[in-house]
């Protein structure tokens, strides 16, 4: 067999699992061996590592043993990439039942920090023994820390020049004349005979407000929004930094909680959060419109999966009254990279038919939303050129 073929052999053998190898004629020896036992503990049914001479079920593919699972999390880091090894991390909450082993420190310590594992820890909050809360507050701030040096910047950036053009003066004192701008605005209007420039529009730096737009992050915390609850906490307390922007945090189940006060911790502010539970949007559109108090310059971001276990009637009312205010209401599905998200589509498309931009976005296409709304463009065309697509109302 070639060295191509083998190769492609071995790698098809990894794949399929155990039952595999003599159809293939591809055996496995050496660290292959370790990575096939830890592929196949999570993911093939019925084959797992032997325990008392018996083959572990798929559930039983780690045991309830500490050792084990720090073993397993400790092999899949040292054979995959950090992408793929998220990714089984993920699954193994979801298939092995891991959750109440990553209460202990030390496993916390070897696993893969990511915005999954965030959410996970954010989630156990409650039930977690002290001597773990500590480990998993480092963790966290880690995944945070990780998160802030890719996107930080940029959400500055993009929300400061969006502010700083709505508060150019065009009818400036001479102590406030932008120069610079000021030349390039005129440079049509440059006189060769006497080698200089006529200014006909003087742009100056203005005045400024203490905060020049209010924005309001109204984020569901049920289970289905975890890494959503996770990156709004982060861009929140981003928003918090910027002083031409008046931020609030707000989460809701059936319940409703202001965050604002740790908005300047995300971590605190994940730590706050309880995610799980019930969805009453409603309760959280009333509380966030008492907030409002200058509709005009207000930015509202509603993220959720739109579905509702209140009153829907009334939140939709109470969206209408929020859009006819001049509030600029925008329904946010998802707030994570994990792909299109199940959400409410008849929630969703009485929410388009009020005016409301309703879709979901990725981590690194919201600091140029935020920028978009803030700056009162078309976020129709905005979503068009990012190539999201938007919820449609419902046909009458």
């Amino acid at each position: 067999m070639s060295t191509t073929k083998t190769e492609e052999a071995r790698r098809w053998r990894l794949v399929l699992g155990q039952e595999s190898a003599e159809p293939l004629g591809a055996d496995l020896s050496g660290d292959d061996v370790r990575m096939d036992e830890a592929l196949a503990a999570l993911y093939q049914e019925g084959t797992g590592p032997e325990q008392d001479g018996k083959p572990q079920s798929r559930k039983g593919g780690l045991g309830g043993s500490a050792p084990k699972v720090a073993r397993w999390l400790g092999d899949i880091r040292k054979f995959f990439p950090t992408s793929v090894v998220s990714v089984m991390q993920r699954d193994a909450m979801e298939r092995l039942d891991l959750k109440q082993l990553l209460l202990e420190p030390e496993l916390l310590s070897a696993a893969e920090p990511d915005v999954h594992l965030a959410a996970t820890l954010i989630s156990l909050n409650r039930a977690m023994p002290e001597k773990t809360r500590e480990t998993a507050r480092q963790v966290v701030q880690r995944i945070v820390d990780e998160i802030l040096r890719r996107l930080a910047e940029p959400m500055r950036q993009a929300v400061g020049g969006a502010l700083a053009r709505s508060i150019r003066n065009n009818r400036p004192r001479l102590r406030e004349i932008d120069w610079a701008r000021t030349v390039r605005a005129n440079l049509k209007h440059y006189q060769p005979e006497q080698r200089t420039i006529i200014p006909e529009k003087l742009v100056g730096y203005g005045r400024r407000r203490a905060s020049l737009r209010d924005v309001i992050l109204c984020v569901d915390q049920s289970g289905s929004m975890a890494t959503s609850v996770v990156y709004s906490s982060i861009f929140g307390a981003v928003l918090a930094t910027l002083p031409a922007v008046s931020t609030r945090m707000v989460v809701f189940d059936t319940a409703v909680v202001d965050l604002t006060q740790d908005l300047r911790d995300p971590v605190d502010l994940l730590f706050g959060a309880q995610l799980g539970g019930g969805t009453d949007i409603h309760r959280a559109l009333v509380y966030c419109e008492g907030l409002v108090t200058r509709p005009a310059d207000t930015v509202m971001v509603l993220v959720s999966d739109l579905y509702e276990g209140g009153n829907v009637g009334q939140m939709l009312k109470t969206a209408a009254r929020l859009v006819t205010a001049g509030v600029r209401l925008i329904a946010l599905l998802a707030l994570s990279d994990d792909g299109q998200p199940a959400f409410d589509p008849r929630n969703a498309a009485a929410f388009a038919a009020l005016g409301v931009p309703v879709f979901a976005c990725t981590p690194d296409k919201f600091p140029d939303l935020i920028a978009a709304a803030l700056s009162k463009r078309d976020l129709t065309l905005w979503a068009a050129k990012q190539g999201i697509k938007l919820a449609r109302a419902e046909a009458a």
